[in-house]
């Protein structure tokens, strides 16, 4: 089955490039149709409850699902995998299936959570999947650290120069040098440069939301230069001007600190009157993980 089921979507994936030179076809018609008979196949599997547990089916589900998984992520219907989620992982047999099966389950499911902005469970999926990819599979976990390397500097977790060397991927090191300095203008200089490696990859978007981690650090830091709890609005104006944002003003900064205090990473107010932000003496920035 597993060879049939590979070259079924291999096949489908083959047609639809050549379709698509012909101009006959619409991007992902023969992959959604590889799909449908997957399925088919999935159900059989899935409702095999009779069979002795040794013998049956369900052995077969992991497998397809993983397959299934490629074709949607492919064709952008990650909406999709959701139900095939809750049905492996309700199976008695989850944990028995085969390392390498479990590895490309884990990192799919990662995936979809890193897209689904549910950042925690990103990581523990991705990181299960990356530790337990075979070591001579370097091309595999390089593919894997895409997406966690992102997942892991939105929960606070900048990576280190060694490993990014090890597994070619220097693009993160000018964005995760930017994000721990709190400089929005490298960040932005560091995306520009890569942006058609992160775009190609996926997660452009994804790091974008790594400019709200920037802001919390760059306050930090005026927070720690100024040794008080009580910080007037415009040390923070110039510490964004020096960061190169040399039209920001009062207004603008207010903003930025209101939207930094809703989502959790400064514990404090602001205090408009004396156009000063009042923190929290205890713990005023919390860790970046805590948040998210």
């Amino acid at each position: 089955m597993y060879v049939i089921v590979l070259d079924l979507r291999l096949f489908a994936s083959s047609a639809d490039i050549q379709m698509i030179k012909r101009g006959r076809k619409k991007s992902g018609e023969m992959l959604e149709k590889a799909a449908e008979i997957l399925m088919g196949s999935f159900r059989v599997c899935a409702s095999d409850n009779r069979a002795a547990p040794e013998d049956s089916k369900k052995w077969g589900m992991l497998y397809l699902v993983n397959q299934l998984f490629k074709i949607y992520f492919k064709i952008n219907k990650l909406h999709l995998l959701k139900p095939m989620i809750r049905a492996i992982d309700s199976l008695p047999m989850k944990d028995k299936f085969s390392k390498s099966q479990l590895v490309t389950f884990r990192y799919y499911v990662g995936r979809k959570a890193m897209f689904d902005s549910d950042f925690k469970t990103a990581e523990e999926y991705l990181s299960y999947a990356f530790e337990r990819c075979h070591k001579a599979c370097k091309q595999n976990k390089r593919l894997i650290l895409i997406y966690l390397l992102p997942v892991k500097m939105l929960l606070g977790h900048m990576p280190q120069t060694s490993v990014l060397q090890k597994y070619d991927l220097m693009q993160f090191s000018d964005v995760a040098k930017a994000v721990s300095q709190g400089n929005l203008q490298k960040l932005n200089e560091a995306l520009e440069k890569h942006d058609a490696f992160f775009i190609k990859c996926g997660v452009y978007l994804i790091l974008e939301k790594l400019k709200i981690i920037t802001y919390r650090n760059l306050f930090k830091k005026v927070y720690l230069l100024m040794g008080s709890h009580q910080l007037p609005i415009d040390a923070f104006s110039t510490a964004l001007q020096m960061m190169g944002e040399d039209d920001i003003d009062s207004d603008e900064t207010q903003c930025i600190i209101a939207n930094l205090i809703h989502d959790g990473f400064i514990k404090g107010y602001i205090a408009f009157q004396h156009k000063k932000l009042v923190v929290s003496k205890q713990n005023p920035f919390p860790p970046v993980s805590s948040v998210l």
